[in-house]
């Protein structure tokens, strides 16, 4: 079965929490703190591996989650720091951010990576509490919660020259006859219900690889068919093959097939169409007027389309000057890499924990309330019955900001400050 699609849910390790510990040793009654950090949570990272060809091992398994880190423990011992969780994906893999539909990685090289969710920090123990004038801290910092998300990945196949054309016009024959790829191959439509690869190696010229992909019917661009998943595996392809069946034997027309199909290129994507084409004008063994290739090509000159070979894929006529001409063409043309727009790129957002405060009415004046991330991970790390550790919650408080913004939101002394579950009385 090919896949190349799939949807996943990652997530990297938590932080360990940091440790309240004391020295503890005999002649040494005052040892002090000696709570080491927690350790970093591991990263979720995606690799290629260039034996997969396919998402096939996304099919069932869609869950993945990294380790997380160790807490920290006594006598400044620091957590181990969890395992990095790594994720093969094939060669061609593009990696999507699902809530907001922006491309994160292309990842399109052998030994490619990227961290699609990083590891959360480990806390800090109480020994990096630690001050002249606050000697035993009784508190610790909790871990950083690690990353989550959903990512979607699309495979869009690494392939030097794409076949391009309607259904039941040869390609799959014409990609036998010249490589060892073996495609299912009969007289009716859709046929080729999957991309095939193979590698073309004739005496004389360089190996290159070509791809024969599902046909292409009118709508394509706006996903009618096999259109959306057709399209997609032509994006990397610097050289177009355009397969036309020129008998008429089904009575299409080749010039009007070869128009909507350059129509469908360029709704879909403007540099697609404009790339480089070669027209095979295919089963010229069943031709019986040989003006109408003659004709054919004119019409295709008049547009622009100067390579245009009469060939059979079936009994082998013209595809070795085809496929010549191919090679030679791709020598001219540059590897490029596929343009990732500023407004398609991903941009990861800075992990900053927020507030928001609102006041309320309450059964004696009004209740300041704060409340957002800043204020559970805050709440994590304090014991607010140590006196000490109250002295550091209020100390952090006043330095993110927040007293002095309660003050301009108009509280007085006596007013009431909620965090969560717990409240305390203003006091300038």
């Amino acid at each position: 079965m090919f896949l190349d699609t799939a949807k996943l849910f990652v997530k990297s390790g938590d932080g360990g929490n940091g440790s309240i510990s004391f020295r503890r040793e005999k002649y040494i009654p005052l040892g002090g703190p000696d709570g080491g950090d927690g350790g970093k949570g591991g990263n979720v990272i995606l690799v290629v591996d260039s034996q997969m060809t396919t998402l096939l091992d996304f099919k069932y398994k869609k869950k993945f989650v990294a380790e997380r880190g160790t807490n920290g423990s006594g006598s400044k011992c620091y957590g181990k720091d969890g395992e990095d969780l790594y994720i093969k994906v094939p060669m061609g893999t593009i990696i999507r951010d699902v809530e907001t539909d922006k491309i994160m990685a292309d990842l399109s090289h052998a030994g490619d990576t990227y961290v699609v969710c990083r590891g959360g920090k480990g806390g800090k123990g109480n020994t990096k509490f630690a001050t002249p004038t606050r000697q035993a801290p009784n508190f610790a910092e909790p871990g950083m919660p690690g990353e989550e998300r959903w990512i979607s990945l699309e495979l869009k196949l690494l392939a030097d020259v794409g076949l391009l054309g309607f259904p039941n016009v040869g390609k799959s024959t014409l990609l036998s006859m010249v490589s060892k790829a073996r495609p299912k191959i009969a007289n009716y439509h859709f046929t080729t219900i999957k991309p095939n690869l193979g590698v073309v190696s004739v005496p004389g010229i360089q190996p290159f690889v070509m791809a024969d992909i599902p046909g292409i019917i009118e709508g394509a661009a706006e996903g009618i068919g096999l259109g959306l998943d057709f399209l997609r595996h032509i994006e990397r392809t610097r050289l177009l093959i355009h397969v036309v069946d020129i008998s008429g034997i089904e009575g299409r027309d080749a010039v009007e097939d070869f128009i909507k199909i350059n129509e469908e290129l360029k709704k879909y994507n403007i540099k697609l169409w404009d790339r480089p084409q070669i027209i095979a004008a295919n089963k010229a063994d069943m031709l019986y007027d040989e003006d109408i290739f003659n004709n054919f090509k004119n019409k295709l000159k008049e547009m622009g389309y100067n390579k245009v070979f009469k060939i059979s894929a079936a009994t082998n006529e013209g595809v070795e000057e085809l496929i010549k001409e191919a090679a030679a063409m791709l020598t001219t043309i540059p590897v490029t890499e596929l343009e990732i727009s500023e407004e398609e790129r991903f941009v990861p957002e800075d992990r900053k924990f927020s507030y928001a405060i609102s006041v309320e009415e309450g059964e004696t004046g009004k209740v300041y309330v704060v409340e957002g991330s800043f204020v559970d991970r805050l709440l994590m790390a304090v014991n607010i019955n140590e006196p000490d550790s109250l002295r550091y919650f209020h100390k952090v408080l006043k330095n993110k900001g927040i007293m002095e913004e309660l003050v301009d939101k108009g509280i007085e002394d006596g007013d009431t400050v909620r965090l969560n579950d717990f409240e305390f009385e203003f006091m300038r």
